[in-house]
């Protein structure tokens, strides 16, 4: 099991409390990981990743072992302390302005 802590207004959406968990069926990457939340969530499709080109919505941001992984390749594999849950996999609602 893959641990998931989404934005409190994506966890509204979902009707979810705290954080989330997802199986991941073969290499465990941030595409797989997103794959299976939007499997297990439908309602969240197109909130974290464009339905179409799968980039990466403005203003979310992926952290994995308190780096930010939103501009590594999707298909990178995620660290073992994801894997074994350890560790969360983290979307982050960025914060614009100043």
């Amino acid at each position: 099991m893959i641990r998931v802590v989404i934005p409190a207004h994506l966890r509204t959406l979902a009707k979810v409390d705290g954080e989330v968990q997802v199986d991941v069926a073969g290499p465990v990457t941030t595409r797989a990981v997103l794959d299976a939340l939007e499997s297990r969530y439908p309602v969240l499709r197109g909130t974290i990743r464009d339905h179409v080109t799968q980039q990466r919505r403005p203003f979310l941001r992926y952290f994995v072992c308190a780096e930010d992984w939103s501009l590594e390749s999707p298909d990178a594999p995620l660290p073992d302390a994801i894997i074994s849950g350890a560790e969360p996999f983290y979307v982050i609602g960025a914060i614009a302005g100043g």
